[in-house]
Parts: structure tokens; C-alpha cells; sequence
């Protein structure tokens, strides 16, 4: 669990609802074609049950009281990688920024392989 201490009380947000919101968001910009396995975990599962799980090439940490995002993508050849780096950081830290009002210190993008 994601918890999050404040003058109110402790806010509490599985990681599998972070991995989705991100998953989303990070997968529906431009040039991004897909996500890639970030752990042995999600290979192991991936293999298993034979379908895409939805928080593939995801992972999200809580440290102190700011989130630190990293996403393993595919990209498209023949696109800016340095312009979708930036459109995938500024999306995801806003959508997560909207949807549950957790401050986000970094999201830290992998670029794992490249389609043609």
C-alpha cells in the first residue's frame, strides 16, 4: 500500500491502482507502443496466466511523502525519443497529480526497445 500521512489522517492507495492509472496514461501518448516487463515478477506472470497485465513496465515507490514513478516503454522508430520522454513525464505527472492529489518527485522513463 501507498500511504500518505497529512493533517488529516493517513491515506491509504493500492499499488495495483497506481500501476493502472500510469499504465493508461503512459501508453496513451504519442509515439509509445508499448510496455515492457520491469521485473522478473511480471514476466513470471506474464508467461503464466499468457495475457498483458496491466501494470507491465510500471513501478511506483513511496518515499517520504512523494511518489518516485518508473516506466519501462516501447517506441516507435523514427519519433523523437527525447520529445516522448517529455510528453510521457508531464502526462503521467499530472494524471497522477490530478486523480489522487499525491505530489510526484520523479517519474523516470526507460526506453526498453523499439518497433518498426
Amino acid at each position: 500500500m501507498i500511504k500518505i500521512e497529512n493533517h488529516l489522517g493517513i491515506i491509504e492507495i493500492s499499488p495495483e491502482y497506481f500501476a493502472n492509472l500510469v499504465g493508461k496514461a503512459a501508453s496513451e501518448c504519442f509515439g509509445v507502443s508499448g510496455m515492457v516487463n520491469s521485473s522478473a515478477s511480471q514476466g513470471l506472470r506474464s508467461i503464466i496466466t499468457r495475457k498483458d497485465s496491466p501494470d507491465k513496465g510500471v513501478r511506483v515507490r513511496n518515499i517520504g511523502d512523494k511518489l518516485v514513478i518508473d516506466l519501462h516503454i516501447t517506441v516507435t522508430y523514427g519519433v523523437n525519443i527525447s520529445a516522448i520522454v517529455k510528453s510521457i513525464v508531464n502526462k503521467v505527472r499530472y494524471t497522477v497529480q490530478d486523480a489522487t492529489g499525491f505530489a510526484v518527485s520523479k517519474v523516470n522513463v526507460f526506453v526498453d526497445e523499439m518497433k518498426a
